[in-house]
């Protein structure tokens, strides 16, 4: 079923990203040349291997094989704040590598240094964008986004990624938002999450509680920590 929900949402979200998406692969080309699209390594479900796809942010390296003198180009910005490097991802899950909410995928490497606890996290596909994504993503450090995203593992139901898509698309509709961006009504008191091996975070109830949730509550020697973790 969670398959099925999953090439609906792909679908209806192609008649507006195929569109999109060709405009902005004929921007890259046109602004820096190079290639259009960067997959870079992913873990999936139960640990398999697969090839993440985004949209190049940054500008052709001078040399093949050489990383680029400089940052993002302006057009890369812009899509990263947006989150819409992102878009080629919907291929991912027609695919059936990725699903629209879970877990983002976490580079081979990282996967394989995880806790066994950890590792719970591969049981789903991982996803365009999630619960820690939309919890407040830049502003918790990668700790409680594990731990954030192994309470998605342990509650997941269809209200609660009805929720996670509903507030996904209300960041995306902010100017200068994006599913990065932190939600703007303060964390409310939250229940502890499962005793895991990232350490004590807090988490919002599940859907149905009688408190309401806005995102992690975040303590304040973590604010100032970069998310270091992929974008959602």
């Amino acid at each position: 079923m969670r398959r099925a929900a999953d090439l609906a949402i792909t679908a209806l979200a192609g008649i507006t990203a195929i569109p999109l998406g060709l405009l902005i692969a004929l921007l890259i080309r046109c602004t820096s040349g190079g290639p259009v699209l960067v997959r870079r390594p992913g873990t999936g479900r139960h640990g398999r291997p697969f090839e993440v796809l985004t949209f190049r942010t940054t500008r052709e390296a001078p040399v093949p094989g050489e990383p680029a003198a400089s940052g993002a180009t302006r057009l890369g910005a812009l899509l990263r704040r947006t989150g819409l490097e992102q878009l080629p991802q919907l291929w991912n899950v027609v695919r059936g590598e990725m699903g629209v909410i879970g877990p983002r995928p976490d580079p081979p490497g990282q996967a394989r240094g995880q806790s066994p606890g950890l590792y719970a996290r591969h049981d789903v596909r991982p996803g365009l964008t999630g619960w820690a994504q939309v919890g407040g993503r830049a502003a918790v450090s990668r700790k409680q986004r594990a731990a954030l995203d192994l309470w998605y593992v342990e509650h997941r139901s269809l209200r609660l990624d009805l929720r996670i898509l509903a507030r996904t698309v209300k960041l995306l509709l902010r100017p200068g938002g994006g599913p990065a961006a932190v939600p703007a009504t303060p964390p409310a008191a939250a229940s502890p999450a499962t005793a895991t091996a990232t350490g004590s975070v807090t988490v919002p109830p599940p859907p149905g509680s009688s408190r309401q949730a806005a995102g992690p509550r975040v303590p304040r020697a973590d604010r100032s920590e970069e998310s270091t973790g992929p974008r959602c």
